[in-house]
């Protein structure tokens, strides 16, 4: 897929999912503008991507000052976007009798309140034809213990999705969903223990933990031309996860 040319912005871009799309935009030619909250985390994934396409920002979106912030900072360079990559994310496990109201608003923040301020600021910068992707997750479909209000955050930024879609047909702009299933990525590593993983890869169809290349490569078929008829979808690349609970 050729992105020669084009504008891409991915909040939560330095490490895991959102690292690994920079990537391979990247390698197909586009321009890419990555977020995060800390700036150091932005060098390294800087030096390892080693690319002048690549611009950093450093911006905590679940602020509305941090996205007016990254909104600035693209407004400055003339340019219109192609691609906006809604990836930033957090999660916090616990059952509901010990949820706190500070990770509550924590995850519903970062989660909910900034991709949809984020897309809201982001509409006029958009061409026609552009495309938007939300990173959800399959948890907003199953339901595991102790992810109450992470599930509840990306069953939110579901209904979001699929309404923007509609609200934004008339300029041709898509707007999809990608449910990543288990990834190995480091926010995986932060709350499922290394011997741990082997039960839940054990939880897929496929037997196995999927990798953050295979998720940048469903967002860039979905970003481009070859998924032109496709809009308000959500495509869950889960290794068969949730049919496989079903079995």
């Amino acid at each position: 897929m050729d992105f020669t040319g084009k504008n891409v912005i991915i909040t939560g871009g330095t490490t895991g999912i959102g690292f690994a799309t920079a990537k391979a935009f990247i390698e197909s030619g586009a321009n890419v503008w990555i977020t995060g909250r800390n700036a150091e985390n932005l060098q390294k994934a800087s030096n390892q991507i080693q690319s002048p396409k690549l611009t950093t920002v450093v911006s905590d979106t679940s602020q509305l000052a941090g996205i007016t912030e990254l909104e600035q900072a693209f407004a400055k360079t003339g340019n219109k976007l192609d691609v906006l990559f809604l990836n930033a994310g957090i999660g916090v496990f616990e059952p509901i009798i010990e949820v706190t109201e500070a990770n509550f608003d924590s995850q519903f923040n970062t989660n909910v309140k900034g991709h949809f301020f984020t897309l809201q600021q982001f509409i006029p910068h958009l061409v026609d034809g552009a495309s938007v992707l939300f990173t959800s997750s399959t948890a907003a479909t199953a339901a595991n213990l102790g992810t109450s209000i992470y599930s509840a955050t990306k069953g939110a930024l579901n209904k979001i999705a699929q309404i923007a879609a509609n609200e934004l047909a008339d300029r041709k702009i898509r707007v999809n969903i990608i449910s990543p299933g288990p990834i190995t990525t480091p926010g995986l590593a932060t709350v499922i223990p290394s011997e741990a993983q082997g039960m839940l890869a054990g939880a897929t169809a496929l037997q196995r933990l999927g990798d953050p290349d295979e998720i940048a490569k469903t967002v860039l078929f979905l970003a481009s031309d070859a998924a032109s008829f496709i809009t308000g979808a959500e495509i869950v690349a889960d290794g068969g996860y949730l049919t496989y609970a079903l079995k």
